[in-house]
């Protein structure tokens, strides 16, 4: 229903109950003034019919029997009963002083008139009122009968009903102001609460909305503007995300620029590593036995570099896996050494939790270690003061895959950034450019696993990844 519609119901609905209390109240009132009426004509008939019989009468009239009427007649306002002959003579009277004195009859008149005020008569008392009615019997005037009553009971039931009109048109009137207000304050409280709400979302809050609850303007307002903040946040959400993948974009081609250059030096040093190894050899081959290892781990963390710059370079494409049957205790016994004197360093112990019937793992063997490398040297940075880092691997041979986890006990993640962390450039390190678990997730991935991180603050992280037994399809 409408705003409009409810208001002409709300007005009709006035009217109608303030005619019919006004139509009930005059029925009432004329009903009691009917009454009255009849009961009072009944005994101004009783008092004609007195004043005939007197006039008629061969005898005295009895003035005790018009007193005795008059006892009961002034319940209905009658003051005093005159009978008066054709002469103007007072032949008999409720007051019997006035018995025997004369009347003019060409000032008594006819009909109803209002009494000339006495003497002992107070200004403002209920004015009485003369009723002369003539007694005729047959074709012959016998004389006149004068009522003096008092019309205080019809006006008295006029006044009640004049003030239960005015008392009921008030208490209507007065529902209806009540009822608008509560009204007004209905509807404009919600148009408040939207004015409101249309102020935070002019200064970018769009997370207001307002419950579309009936089916008037108001209720369609409010679910238009619900409609009008979710398209602005859809709105939001697509140019945040169509900024990010601009800048992603930008420093992708920085990175991959930087990158390209950075191979250069990289397959220098490892020429001149070649060259000196060789020159070494044959000038001191006394000192071979330290020597060459030394240099071959300079050799070998050249080639993870080149080979991180190659993935680094290649991260928008798909990744060529290598797959082999590698033992898992081995690549960390190879790839460990090599992180040994760091880790040594900031006071990091590697502990292993591996079951001793491991089987072979078939994977890409330098992508795995480049994991391995990344899961060790997060830890070690969540860890400044020193900890230990628990390497573990489980296989469970009913579903046929892998469970390695790596956990450390640094200062955890916070749970705003636990659905960042895989995400490109995203870092929380001052250093970090943001694509080493990235990276990390994408070969798990490639390989057909999954990588999930549990994070408790100031308690530590545990990575959990798992791998199938055999190749991804």
């Amino acid at each position: 229903m409408t705003l409009n519609t409810k208001l002409v119901t709300i007005m009709l609905s006035l009217l109608v109950i303030a005619i019919m209390t006004l139509f009930a109240l005059n029925q009432y009132s004329q009903n009691d003034l009917v009454q009255e009426i009849q009961e009072s004509s009944t005994f101004v008939s009783k008092a004609i019919q007195m004043s005939i019989a007197d006039l008629t009468s061969e005898y005295e009239a009895d003035q005790s029997q018009l007193r005795d009427y008059l006892k009961e007649a002034k319940v209905r306002g009658i003051k005093e009963v005159n009978i008066i002959n054709n002469e103007g003579e007072i032949i008999d009277s409720s007051d019997p002083t006035k018995v025997g004195k004369k009347r003019e009859i060409r000032k008594l008149g006819k009909g109803l008139k209002a009494s000339p005020v006495g003497k002992g008569d107070h200004p403002s008392s209920v004015r009485a009122y003369d009723l002369v009615v003539p007694v005729i019997v047959g074709d012959e005037q016998l004389g006149y009968v004068q009522i003096n009553l008092l019309l205080d009971n019809i006006r008295t039931i006029q006044h009640d009903n004049f003030i239960h009109r005015v008392i009921a048109t008030s208490l209507v009137f007065l529902f209806g102001i009540t009822l608008s207000i509560f009204l007004a304050r209905r509807y404009t409280a919600p148009i408040n609460r939207l004015a409101t709400g249309v102020r935070r979302v002019a200064d970018g809050d769009l997370s207001v909305t307002f419950p579309a609850t009936g089916g008037d303007e108001i209720g369609g307002l409010a679910k238009d503007f619900n409609e009008m903040v979710a398209k602005l946040r859809e709105r939001e959400s697509l140019e945040k995300r169509l900024y990010e993948a601009e800048h992603l974009s930008k420093v992708g081609q920085l990175a991959s620029g930087i990158a390209h250059e950075i191979r250069n030096p990289l397959n220098y040093i490892s020429l001149a590593i070649d060259h000196l190894k060789s020159e070494f050899m044959a000038a001191c081959p006394e000192s071979t036995d330290r020597f060459v290892p030394l240099a071959d781990k300079i050799k070998e963390e050249v080639r993870r570099a080149n080979y991180m710059v190659v993935n680094f370079m290649n991260y928008g494409r798909p990744l060529k896996l290598r797959l082999a049957d590698i033992s898992y205790a081995e690549l960390i016994e190879k790839a460990l050494p090599i992180l040994e004197e760091k880790l040594t360093e900031q006071r990091i112990a590697i502990v292993t939790d591996l079951v001793d019937d491991l089987p072979p793992m078939r994977v890409d063997g330098e992508m795995l270690r480049n994991c391995l490398f990344n899961f060790v040297t997060n830890a070690a940075q969540a860890m400044p003061g020193g900890g230990t880092v628990t390497l573990g691997a489980r296989f469970d041979r009913e579903l046929r895959q892998f469970r390695l986890t790596f956990a450390d006990e640094g200062g955890g993640i916070r749970p705003d950034d636990l659905a960042k962390i895989f995400q490109p450039w995203f870092t929380t390190k001052e250093a970090g450019i943001g694509l080493g678990l990235a990276i990390t997730e994408r070969i798990i991935r490639e390989h057909g696993g999954d990588i999930q991180v549990e994070s408790i603050v100031d308690q530590g992280t545990t990575f959990i990844v798992t791998l199938p037994a055999g190749p991804a399809e």
